[in-house]
């Protein structure tokens, strides 16, 4: 079993859009079992792919020995699985302090016997849930977007974590017109490259991967081009 973190010190540079899309290309263009595995509180992969219902079981994972197998339910789409995400979630940097248990994630992944690939989900920031990704994961994928802010995050997260964990930055939300995003992707030219495409919003509206909604499209290419390139990486 592999395990994938999509993971970033900043907010809102495509996490939860990378992880779906990169859930959805294991499972439908390698199919292999896949378990998407929402982390954030916010739960939006988990609107995106879910039944709608709100469970608020997901905390009890870490604290309560439920087993993740109980919570996992199936999507629309073979071989893609889901492991929701609530507002129990909330607490989760405090309640895996007090459980003082650095492997806690580690352990609860490798009780996911019944697929071969797990993709994180994860919530922004340096925390106790960021140490326990880095853990748990064979490979963080870290969305960059082309821009100063997002840059200075991924250096920070380098600093933070590297050497510990493979990592696979992914330049995000290209628009090749704009200057400075053809500079920064001139000076990464091996980073795989999301481009910023309305067939990206428009799917994520539909709670579709762009590869349903728009297989056609570039952005549909770019995905299943990143995930081929982790599958190489994990070979």
């Amino acid at each position: 079993m592999t395990t994938v973190a999509i993971y970033s010190v900043k907010g809102g540079v495509g996490k939860t859009t990378l992880a779906i899309n990169l859930a959805w290309c294991a499972a439908t263009l390698s199919a292999r079992r896949t378990l998407l595995w929402d982390l954030d509180p916010q739960g939006s992969a988990t609107w995106a792919l879910g039944d709608g219902r709100a469970h608020d079981r997901a905390g009890a994972l870490f604290g309560k020995g439920v087993a993740p197998a109980k919570l996992i339910s199936r999507t629309a789409f073979d071989r893609l699985d889901l492991l929701p995400a609530d507002a129990s979630l909330r607490d989760l940097n405090h309640q895996l302090r007090e459980l003082d248990k650095k492997r806690r994630l580690r352990k609860l992944v490798a009780e996911l016997g019944d697929h071969d690939t797990v993709v994180l989900d994860c919530p922004p920031g340096l925390t106790e849930t960021a140490d326990q990704v880095v853990r748990a994961a064979d490979l963080l994928v870290v969305p960059v977007v082309p821009s100063a802010f997002s840059q200075q995050a991924f250096a920070t997260l380098d600093r933070e974590f590297g050497g510990q964990v493979p990592m696979l930055p992914v330049h995000v939300m290209v628009d090749r017109r704009r200057a400075l995003h053809a500079e920064a992707l001139a000076r990464h030219p091996d980073w795989p490259v999301i481009p910023m495409a309305s067939a990206v919003e428009n799917a994520s509206a539909q709670r579709l991967p762009t590869g349903v909604a728009a297989p056609r499209s570039a952005a549909a290419t770019a995905f299943a081009h990143l995930w081929r390139t982790i599958e190489q990486r994990r070979a």
